[in-house]
């Protein structure tokens, strides 16, 4: 008599496992996300602990911990290696989400043609192409190498065989969601296999001191698909921003831990494939103009000062209530400034709509973006040109002062490298910069949201 094989709903956003289904997952709330999986009876023959095992790294105090740094091998990618943190360390391994076609296929296979080039194997590992549609993408790209190794796979232990066999230093599984195990009955993609999968990918890499790309898929609403868990398990998260259809993309670290998580990295997307962008600032700025609503905000990512033309509308609208658009910054953030213009300016903005982007599609999180915003939303609404070749930043408060931010001495010198004469600053950092002389750059110090309009927006050419 055959046993009935032991099934289990899994929420599919999650991992929460219950032997019922539910409409809406008791975890993570979301709705019919729970799938009936076949739940493995096979035993871990490795989990039990055996005598010997324990005594192989026994705990030791941590002043006897060795601090050497870890080996870093370069991915021929200076803007990728930024944001790992100097390099791929190996053993290490890395997820790299985006939506479909914003080039993540395309930047692995020019990185795995630069480290194969240096002398590395690379094994590249398929699971939703062929070997043949990977080989004509890198004729396109110029990613053909000796040590370079292709393969169609998504049985994991037949990839584990590979790896034995050709034992790469730098392993690429393109993509986790379509990897399976065989003694995990449900099916590629799914919770049970995805968690699984990454766990043994995890120990094949740190076995072998394989560096490991994995990419992976994201949602509609722009999450990784398949269990956060997924997230945890990795050492380093990177997400790609930006429309398969603009022109430019900005790699993200969400998560390192062998770097800052504040770097970002610049490609600009051609007909070879994705190519780095080491001076973003004077790409960004190449076709700015100067009109009504256009402002520079000199931000920080990272270590890199990076200068971003912001551009705001306000128009007025007889529909109610007025709408509030943006891509650049978070809407709430924009709806708080807009309340401070409101009642410390007196800009009756309540009943006109207002649109705010940003050059090249590039996002601003950080609070010294602030004024810069606030100047040129109040441009836009007056039809006044802001100063020509100013720059400006700080952070706003709710009563309407204007606050210091980090690192002011570094935003202030990139504009100058660019031809930027003039910057409109908090008050604070320009007595912090009284005795740093940077050549052609005239401060204008501003205590309030008030006197920062008054020095951005000259009522005529005499004030300048």
């Amino acid at each position: 008599m055959k046993s009935k094989r032991k099934t289990m709903f899994v929420c599919q956003k999650c991992g929460y496992d219950s032997a019922k289904w539910f409409g809406k997952c008791p975890s993570c709330g979301e709705w019919n996300t729970m799938v009936e999986e076949v739940v493995s009876t096979a035993k871990d023959k490795g989990g039990a602990v055996r005598s010997g095992l324990t005594d192989a790294h026994p705990p030791r105090p941590i002043g006897d911990v060795t601090t050497l740094d870890y080996p870093r091998f370069q991915t021929g990618s200076d803007e990728l290696d930024r944001v790992l943190g100097g390099g791929m360390i190996p053993g290490s391994m890395v997820l790299i989400a985006g939506d479909p076609g914003v080039g993540k296929s395309s930047l692995m296979l020019r990185a795995c043609a630069a480290v194969a080039r240096g002398g590395r194997r690379v094994l590249y590992v398929t699971g939703e192409e062929s070997t043949r549609q990977v080989r004509m993408r890198a004729d396109r790209l110029d990613a053909i190498a000796d040590n370079l190794y292709v393969v169609s796979e998504t049985n994991l232990d037949t990839i584990a065989v590979h790896v034995e066999n050709v034992k790469p230093e730098l392993l690429i599984i393109d993509s986790i969601q379509t990897i399976f195990r065989p003694d995990i009955e449900s099916a590629a993609g799914s919770v049970s296999q995805v968690r699984e999968s990454s766990v043994e990918l995890l120990r094949i890499a740190k076995t072998h001191g394989i560096g490991l790309f994995v990419v992976g898929h994201v949602t509609k609403d722009g999450t990784l698909a398949g269990p956060r868990v997924l997230e945890h398990i990795v050492d380093t998260v990177l997400f790609f921003e930006g429309e398969k259809n603009a022109e430019y993309r900005v790699l993200r670290a969400v998560k390192n831990r062998f770097g800052s998580t504040n770097e970002i990295g610049l490609f600009e997307m051609r007909d070879t494939g994705l190519v780095d962008v080491p001076d973003a600032s004077k790409l960004f700025l190449s076709e700015r103009g100067a009109d009504a609503g256009t402002v520079i905000i000199p931000t920080v990512e990272g270590t890199r000062p990076l200068l971003v033309e912001v551009q705001a509308l306000v128009a007025s609208t007889p529909f109610q209530p007025a709408r509030r658009t943006t891509d650049a910054v978070d809407v709430k953030r924009l709806q708080l400034l807009l309340a401070v213009l409101e009642k410390r300016v007196k800009l009756p903005m309540g009943s006109c709509d207002v649109y705010v982007k940003a050059a090249g599609g590039i996002k601003i999180d950080e609070p010294a973006a602030d004024l810069g915003l606030c100047i040129a939303m109040a441009s836009s609404f007056a039809s006044r040109v802001p100063r020509d070749k100013m720059i400006v930043f700080g952070e706003v408060g709710l009563s309407g002062e204007v606050r210091a931010v980090s690192q002011a001495e570094q935003r202030i010198r990139e504009a100058a490298r660019l031809g930027f004469t003039s910057a409109v600053l908090p008050e604070k950092n320009a007595r912090q910069l009284a005795d740093v002389r940077i050549k052609g750059m005239k401060l204008y110090p501003a205590a309030t949201i008030v006197d920062a309009l008054k020095l951005a927006l000259p009522r005529d050419k005499s004030s300048e």
